[in-house]
C-alpha cells in the first residue's frame, strides 16, 4: 500500500511546478495517498525558499549558476548537490519519508540517496536524460569529462533500488550500460495532461497579419536546432511573405539565437516570446497552423522523447521534424520527417502543409487520437502508480 508513504523528490534542472513531468508525478503520489516533498532550484518567477502547492511541499534553493559550460555545469552540480543533501535532512527530521525519488540531471543526486540508503530509504532514480550523450551534443567531445559522466550515471544505476525510463531507448541504456535487469526498469513516458491543453480557435494576433504562423515550443539551448530552424525560415520567407513563425521557450542560447536572427533579417517574421505561462503557451499553440521540433539530429535527441512534440499532437496540430528514433515513435503519422540537418527540405515540408489545409487536420487529429487513446498521462499515471505499489511492498 502506498497510502501514508512519504517520497521525497529531488529535481535539479528545472523549479516545480514549472517542471511539468515532476508536477504530475508528485501529483498523481499525492493524490494517490502519498505525502510528497519536493526538492528544486530557484529560478526567474519561482524564487520562494518554500511553499505547499496542491498539498506537495516544495523547497526551492539558491543555484550558484545556470550553467552553459563545462566549468559552469561543474559549480552548478556541486552547489545543487549540497543543498539538496541540506534540505533532505531537514524534511528527514520533520517527516521521514521512506523514498528519495531523484530526476537527472545530473546523474549526482544518487550521492544523497546512497547516504539515506543507511536508515533503510529506496531511491529511484527516474531517468530523463542521457547525459553522455548530450555532453557529446553540447561540447562535441568526450575526454574526461565524458569518462566521468559515464562513471556518474553507472553509480546512478547501481544505487538505485529501481529505475524509471522515459521511453524505450532509455530502458535499453539502463539494462545495457546500468547493469539492471529488465524487471527493475519501468518505462513510465511524459505524457500530456489533458486539462492544461485545451483546444481553442487561438488567437490571430500571434500572426501579426499573416494568414499563416508557424509555431515552436521548448527549451533553447544547444542541440536544440534553433540555428537550423532559422536557416528554414530564411528560405520559406524567400518564397512566400505570409508566414509568421512563434518561438516559446527560454535557455542559454537565447540571446544568441535572437542576435542570430537579427543578423539573418528575420526580426520581422520571428516573434520571440520567452519561457510563458501555461495560458500564452497554449494560446500560442492553439493558433498555429504547423509546429515545428528543429532538433538537431544527434544521439541524444535521436534516443529522448521531446515533451513539445506531445503538446503539439495534444493540440491536434501538424508537425515537422528531423527523422530521430523516438521523435518517430511519439508522433507516427502526425508528423512529416525531413531528412537530417537538411533545412530546405525542412523547409519544404512546412510550405507543404501550409498548403494542404486537409493533409493538416487529418494529421492533427491522427495525433490527437494517439494522445488520448495511448500517450496521455491518464494512461502513464496508471503504470506509475502501480510501480509506487510495488516499490513500496518492498519497503
Amino acid at each position: 500500500m502506498i497510502k501514508g508513504k512519504h517520497v521525497l523528490i529531488i529535481v535539479e534542472n528545472l523549479p516545480v511546478p514549472f517542471d511539468r513531468r515532476v508536477w504530475q508525478e508528485a501529483n498523481t503520489l499525492k493524490d494517490s495517498g502519498m505525502k510528497v516533498s519536493i526538492i528544486c532550484p530557484k529560478m526567474k518567477g519561482f524564487t520562494k525558499s518554500y511553499e505547499c502547492i496542491n498539498g506537495i511541499e516544495i523547497y526551492r534553493h539558491y543555484l550558484a549558476v545556470e550553467a552553459s559550460g563545462a566549468l559552469g555545469y561543474f559549480f552548478e552540480y556541486s552547489s545543487a548537490i549540497f543543498w539538496e543533501f541540506f534540505l533532505s535532512l531537514k524534511i528527514f527530521f520533520k517527516k521521514r519519508f521512506q523514498i528519495i525519488h531523484g530526476c537527472n540531471p545530473p546523474d549526482l543526486i544518487f550521492i544523497v540517496g546512497l547516504f539515506f540508503k543507511l536508515f533503510g530509504v529506496k531511491y529511484v532514480f527516474d531517468h530523463h536524460d542521457i547525459n553522455p550523450e548530450m555532453y557529446i551534443t553540447k561540447f562535441d567531445k568526450k575526454g574526461l569529462f565524458y569518462k566521468l559522466l559515464l562513471l556518474m550515471e553507472r553509480l546512478s544505476f547501481k544505487t538505485a533500488d529501481y529505475c524509471i525510463a522515459t521511453n524505450e531507448s532509455y530502458k535499453q541504456i539502463a539494462i545495457e550500460r546500468g547493469k539492471k535487469s529488465p524487471e527493475e526498469v519501468c518505462v513510465i513516458r511524459s505524457g500530456p495532461q489533458l486539462d492544461r491543453l485545451k483546444l481553442t480557435s487561438g488567437n490571430c494576433k500571434y500572426k501579426k497579419g499573416k494568414k499563416f504562423l508557424v509555431g515552436y515550443v521548448g527549451v533553447i539551448a544547444e542541440g536544440e536546432g534553433l540555428d537550423l530552424l532559422l536557416q528554414s525560415v530564411k528560405h520559406i520567407i524567400s518564397i512566400r511573405s505570409d508566414i509568421q513563425f512563434a518561438i516559446v521557450g527560454s535557455g542559454t542560447e537565447l540571446e544568441k539565437i535572437k542576435q542570430l536572427t537579427t543578423e539573418m533579417g528575420l526580426n520581422e517574421h520571428v516573434d520571440y516570446y520567452g519561457r510563458v505561462d501555461d495560458n500564452l503557451l497554449v494560446d500560442i499553440l492553439n493558433t498555429a497552423d504547423v509546429c515545428v521540433n528543429p532538433d538537431r539530429p544527434t544521439a541524444w535527441n535521436d534516443l529522448s522523447t521531446m515533451n513539445k512534440i506531445m503538446e503539439y499532437m495534444a493540440l491536434k496540430k501538424p508537425i515537422v521534424q528531423y527523422d530521430l528514433k523516438e521523435g518517430r515513435f511519439s508522433a507516427q503519422e502526425s508528423s512529416l520527417y525531413a531528412e537530417n540537418s537538411n533545412t530546405i527540405d525542412f523547409a519544404n515540408k512546412v510550405i507543404c502543409l501550409i498548403d494542404h489545409p486537409e493533409e493538416r487536420r487529418k494529421m492533427g487529429e491522427y495525433g490527437y487520437q494517439r494522445i488520448i487513446n495511448t500517450l496521455s498521462w491518464e494512461h502513464e499515471s496508471k503504470k506509475l502508480i502501480h510501480f509506487y505499489e510495488d516499490v513500496c511492498n518492498h519497503l
